[in-house]
Order: C-alpha cells, then sequence, then structure tokens
C-alpha cells in the first residue's frame, strides 16, 4: 500500500505526536523522584529530564529502534494502516491514563497497539515471537531489576552512611540526586525515543523511502529525540504526585538510590535492545527503596493499581489498535 507524501508527512507527524506525548506521560519517571524530595522545583527539574533526553542519542546505538521496527511484528506487513492503527491505540491509551494520573507504559502501549494492527491485517502469523516475548518479560524483568538494585543500594548506602550526622547526609545526597536523575533521564530518552524512531524507520521502509535496507536515518533520530524532549518540558504532574508521593516518601537519599538503580536497568535494557518500560522500572525502585525502610512505607495498594494498570495496557491499546485498522478499511484506502 503506497500513499501520497503528504500522507506519509501526516503519519510521521503522528508518530512524533506519540513521542510528544510519551515525553508529557513519562516526565514524571524522570523527575518525580527529585522533585518529591524537593531538591528541584517542577520546573527547573522538567528542563534538566528535558536536555537529558534531548541528548541520549550521542551515548546509546539504535538496538532498541531496530527491535521496535522488525523485531515485534514482521516488517513485511507493516502498511500505513498498520502505523495509523498501533499510534492511535498509544496514544489514546496514554491519553486516557495521563488523564487518570495512572503511570501506564507508553512503550507497551505502542507495542501492543503495533501487534493489534498488525493482527488485524495479517493475523498470528505476522508477529516476531521471539521479540514479543523478549519486550512481554520486560513487563517483569525491568520492575523487578530496578526493584533489586535500588533495594541492595540503600541498603548499602545506609549501612555506609550510618554513623553520619543526619544533616550531612541529607545535604550530600541532595547533590547527588542531580547525578542519578540526569543519569535516569539519559536512560529514558535513550530507550523510549528509540521505540518511534523504530515506527518512523519501518514507515519509511514500507514505502520504499530507504536505501541500502532497513536502518534509521539521522534526521529521524534527532526529531524523535527533539519531539520527547519538548514533552518532558511540559510535564504530567498528575502521574508525577502519583510516583513521588503516594506510593511512598522519598528522602535525597531514597530519592538518588531509586533513580541510580533505574539508570541501570534502562542502560542494560538499551544495551540489549529491549524495549523496556521506564515507568515500570521506576516504580520497581520506588517500591525497592521503601521496602528497605520498611514494608509498611509502601502504599501496596496504590503499587496495586499502577500494576494492574501494566497487565491491562498491551491488550487495552491493542485493541484500540485493531478496531481503528478495521475502521480505517471501512473508510476506504
Amino acid at each position: 500500500m503506497t500513499i501520497s507524501l503528504h500522507a506519509l508527512y501526516a503519519l510521521i507527524f503522528v508518530a512524533l505526536l506519540f513521542d510528544f506525548l510519551n515525553g508529557l506521560h513519562d516526565a514524571a519517571n524522570s523527575i518525580a523522584t527529585i522533585v518529591s524530595t524537593r531538591v528541584l522545583r517542577p520546573q527547573y527539574a522538567v528542563f534538566w529530564a528535558a536536555f537529558f533526553n534531548f541528548i541520549a542519542f550521542l551515548f546509546f546505538g539504535l538496538s532498541v529502534a531496530q527491535t521496535v521496527g522488525k523485531g515485534i511484528v514482521s516488517a513485511d506487513v507493516i502498511d500505513p494502516r498498520v502505523i495509523f492503527g498501533a499510534l492511535t491505540g498509544a496514544i489514546v491509551w496514554n491519553v486516557v491514563t495521563w488523564i487518570a494520573g495512572i503511570p501506564s507504559s507508553s512503550s507497551h502501549a505502542l507495542i501492543g497497539g503495533l501487534v493489534g494492527a498488525g493482527t488485524a491485517k495479517g493475523g498470528l502469523d505476522v508477529i516476531v515471537w521471539s521479540g514479543l516475548l523478549k519486550t512481554s518479560g520486560a513487563i517483569f524483568f525491568s520492575p523487578a531489576l530496578g526493584f533489586a538494585l535500588a533495594l541492595l543500594l540503600m541498603l548499602a548506602v545506609s549501612w555506609i552512611c550510618v554513623r553520619a550526622m543526619p544533616h550531612t547526609v541529607d545535604t550530600a545526597f541532595r547533590s547527588l540526586q542531580f547525578v542519578s536523575a540526569s543519569l535516569y533521564s539519559l536512560g529514558h530518552g535513550g530507550n523510549d525515543a528509540q521505540k518511534t524512531m523504530g515506527i518512523v524507520a519501518v514507515l519509511l521502509y514500507s514505502q520504499g523511502q530507504l536505501e541500502g535496507g532497513f536502518h534509521v536515518p539521522f534526521w529521524v533520530v534527532i526529531t524523535c529525540q527533539a519531539a520527547m524532549g519538548l514533552g518532558t518540558l511540559f510535564g504530567g504532574w498528575r502521574i508525577v504526585h502519583t510516583m513521588g508521593s503516594k506510593i511512598t516518601r522519598l528522602t535525597p537519599m531514597q530519592g538518588f538510590c531509586a533513580e541510580t538503580g533505574g539508570a541501570i536497568t534502562l542502560f542494560l535494557a538499551t544495551h540489549f535492545g529491549v524495549p523496556v518500560s521506564t515507568t515500570h522500572t521506576i516504580t520497581g525502585s520506588i517500591i525497592g527503596v521503601g521496602s528497605a525502610k520498611r514494608v509498611s512505607a509502601v502504599r501496596w495498594n496504590v503499587a496495586k493499581d499502577i500494576i494492574t494498570a501494566w497487565i491491562i495496557t498491551m491488550p487495552a491499546s491493542g485493541a484500540i489498535a485493531a478496531l481503528t485498522y478495521w475502521l480505517t478499511g471501512l473508510a476506504g484506502p
């Protein structure tokens, strides 16, 4: 299915709109801890996070974009209707959860949308099961690893600082949170922006716009990083409140450990080309540092609601995407 250049540009715009909403929706992942510990005011924190979101392409390869572009659904089945359905499913779900203040995963909304629209066109045979299972497994792996790393960091740092004065510890970790927040924002920009890069690249590939086989052009890289950075600038304050204070109350030390544990998880996932959820990762890390203090410090009813949103994100966005694909077919070519 070949479309006009105007229609192609319109679809790329929709993809960048998703990327913008991804930054808007997931801004909380990068700044919730540094805002809730009052190290930075929200208006400054979003600038800090947006900058490191944008420059992430300087530090990471494009393995996640390759996975999304041809490792979830066969690239041969991708056409503009599939892309439009996938993006619509992800955007609608993102907006619904953003309005509700639920920190769901933009990443898995996009993956679910891609699978939903792809199977609506070609059935289950079009799914690249190795890539989908790897991504689905990350729903559980990334928060579990973030939880474990943040818990271990919290225990280690607490032991190291056991004899230090509380004011000294608080002051030191207020400064260190600038470093940990920067690392987490780098990991966020490195993993999340690549998902949109993969979508745009496979769209261009389906239209014969890429010479030399499937790859991600540099202009796509820069544009997607910029769209995500702009989205982060606008923030997502409902979700910041949930992530930063409703799950557990954070100190600067806890914020540092949560961000550092989450950043390590994102760096590893991006290195191995696994499109993980930054929302899942930082939630697991925050629960980890809360549990290191005491199990009752975590508001488990809030954590349960968040986990429920994780489970239904891919099916919900997939269903919306499949319906969109079907409706666009009724509307004609």
